[in-house]
């Protein structure tokens, strides 16, 4: 029964895993979706350090599946959706070089580098040193699935252009940033997250997608301006 309990998270994380699979598979022709199945497996991802914290069953191989599902949920998949997504605004706007698209494939990368650094940082048990990569990962996949007018479509690729890398530097920054895992309920320790809460489901409720988008720029620019807070937590 012991050993049942403590294959409980792992278990739980491979369903994660099977959403970022899931995820990839919905790229190409259903971005929205694709979407969905990220968020589902933000949902496990969350689950699993819950159900680990309350078993107390943690293990390093169920560290190292984390990881690994991680990678394919928070880097690969939306890197697949943001892929996808640019291919399609280089061909409808034509003389784009067919390389840029590939730019994409920095975030799995630097996702991996993240993942890397956060298994072997003591610094980060409470809090996240760099942006995290299920927050990476719902700011493209949301941002890679919005409906955007014919007049906006340069702009909007520039953007995407310009902030692959600002988003890959993030996940591997010195930048404290504060976790969503709380400890108690009170609001003493919870001066970040009860706010942020509040504000992105406001924003999630009211824009959709893009509030999934502001949601994760207000994370950012919350952990900046509180980082020295952040860091001493």
């Amino acid at each position: 029964m012991k050993n049942l309990y403590r294959n409980i998270p792992n278990s739980i994380t491979s369903l994660n895993l099977v959403s970022g699979c899931v995820a990839i598979v919905l790229a190409p022709t259903l971005p929205q979706a694709a979407f969905i199945a990220i968020l589902i497996g933000a949902f496990f991802d969350f689950l699993d350090g819950l159900a680990a914290r309350l078993l107390n069953a943690y293990s390093s191989i169920g560290k190292d599946l984390d990881s690994l599902a991680d990678l394919v949920t928070f880097g690969i998949a939306p890197a697949m959706i943001l892929f996808y997504r640019l291919h399609g605004l280089a061909i409808d706007m034509g003389n784009i070089h067919p390389v840029i698209p590939y730019l994409a494939f920095l975030l799995p990368v630097f996702s991996a580098l993240r993942l890397a650094k956060f298994n072997h940082d003591a610094r980060q048990t409470r809090n996240f040193i760099g942006l995290p990569t299920p927050a990476n990962a719902l700011f493209w996949g949301a941002m890679s699935s919005m409906t955007i007018s014919d007049e906006l479509l340069q702009p909007f690729f520039l953007v995407l252009i310009f902030l692959i890398p600002v988003f890959s530097w993030l996940m591997v920054s010195n930048i404290p940033m504060f976790s969503m895992k709380a400890k108690s309920l009170a609001w003493k320790g919870n001066e970040q997250r009860y706010p942020f809460i509040v504000a992105a489901l406001f924003l999630c409720v009211f824009f959709t997608l893009g509030g999934v988008v502001l949601s994760v720029a207000l994370y950012i620019i919350l952990s900046v301006f509180t980082q020295k807070k952040t860091g001493r937590s």
